[in-house]
């Protein structure tokens, strides 16, 4: 009985360690397409103040960068340098607060081979 019962506990925690291992991975769900951080497909755009601030996806997640102005495409696929990051952000010029706005110094439109 020992026996069984400790071959369920090591086989659970075992269970839970892959779990672990896999979140900490960034395991996405299948058919989710995973990038770099610093990459992500344009959802949406704002052009305001010599900025474009830019919504992307990225592996299942949303979220906002603000770069110097420039020309983008819902849908295109975009690669950033990131300077910094603000936390409860508010532009005044869009009257907006934004939880995380991520800044960055230059954007690339990402060419598929």
């Amino acid at each position: 009985m020992f026996r069984t019962v400790s071959a369920g506990i090591l086989a659970i925690l075992f269970m839970s360690f892959n779990l672990s291992a896999a979140r900490a991975e960034g395991a996405r769900a299948p058919g989710v397409e995973t990038m770099p951080a610093n990459e992500g497909v344009v959802v949406s755009s704002i052009d305001a103040a010599g900025y474009t601030y830019m919504e992307l996806a990225n592996g299942g997640k949303k979220f906002w960068i603000a770069a110097p102005t420039t020309k983008v495409s819902n849908g295109e696929h975009i690669r950033f340098v990131e300077s910094m990051r603000m936390h409860n952000f508010t532009s005044k010029t869009l009257n907006r607060t934004f939880s995380e706005l991520i800044f960055v110094t230059s954007t690339q439109a990402k060419i598929e081979k």
